[in-house]
């Protein structure tokens, strides 16, 4: 117990820090929630999905400036994250119909 309550007080600015950045992203998320629902379907709900990510993220570092999570698996998360970031933003092909001869 002691353990946990000397590396929350001494790492005080890493949470702050935390803090902050979760707050940006949630700002981020605010700000966009109004234009995802004038989207048209498809789009709405990659744009949704994005964002979903970003407030999960903000999470994450909540429970890190809580001292839940440690900075490594703050990284892990982030590096997930991303990974999900970069797969919502490759374009998708739609089905292709086309007639048969």
């Amino acid at each position: 117990m002691l353990g946990l309550l000397s590396r929350t007080v001494g790492d005080g600015r890493r949470a702050k820090r935390a803090l902050r950045s979760a707050k940006v992203l949630d700002d981020v998320v605010a700000n966009q929630l109004a234009l995802v629902s004038r989207l048209p379907e498809d789009s709405r709900r990659r744009a949704a999905d994005y964002l979903a990510e970003l407030v999960m993220l903000a999470q994450s570092y909540r429970h890190f400036a809580a001292g839940w999570i440690s900075r490594k698996e703050l990284e892990r998360r982030g590096a997930v994250t991303m990974d999900r970031l970069a797969e919502l933003r490759r374009p998708h092909p739609r089905a292709q119909f086309t007639e048969q001869d």
